[in-house]
């Protein structure tokens, strides 16, 4: 296992968006672990493959208070079920940054597991907030971007000043990402 290097807001390739998994072979299989080691390692509670520079619909999740119940989820997709509630989020992304979110308090997830195998889930409280958090990656969604600019503004400053960031405004459709 390797642990991999997490993009940093505002890296640009953080708004591309992933593609869907095809193939579940060894190489995936390596991502998943790479990626769970990452995350826990890092530490946090969800990771997307596009933190990690790789453009494809995966996601590890382990919202266990003891960090012993890893989630895999290849290709999900979610259905909003709950009302909206407004959360104090943060991201491996954006380091040191607590903001609030609103997100459906209940999901319908569905989605495959890393041997390809369709499942579904009904997911709430913390997970369902995190899933949604993830799957936004996975559709070139940052959490700051339900900010106001002004407050992406201050983002970026608080990140250059803790030495998170280059400070560099990026525009985000000029970098993509590699499919691999």
């Amino acid at each position: 296992m390797a642990l991999l290097d997490i993009l940093v807001y505002p890296d640009p390739r953080l708004w591309n968006k992933a593609l869907p998994v095809e193939v579940f072979d060894a190489t995936l299989g390596k991502l998943v672990e790479d990626m769970a080691e990452t995350m826990y390692a890092a530490p946090g509670i969800g990771l997307a493959a596009i933190q990690v520079n790789v453009a494809k619909r995966v996601v590890v999740i382990d919202t266990s208070e003891h960090q012993d119940r890893l989630q895999v989820f290849i290709n999900p997709v979610l259905t909003g079920t709950g009302k909206l509630v407004e959360t104090e989020e943060g991201c491996l992304s954006v380091p040191g940054v607590i903001v609030p979110v609103k997100r459906h308090s209940e999901v319908h997830i569905s989605a495959l597991d890393k041997n390809g195998n369709p499942f579904e889930l009904h997911a709430s409280d913390l997970l369902a907030i995190c899933i949604q958090h993830e799957v936004d990656h996975l559709d070139g969604k940052v959490f700051v971007d339900y900010l106001s600019q002004l407050k992406r503004d201050r983002v970026r400053k608080q990140l250059l000043r803790d030495g998170h960031s280059s400070g560099k405004s990026f525009d985000k459709r000029k970098e993509h990402v590699t499919a691999s």
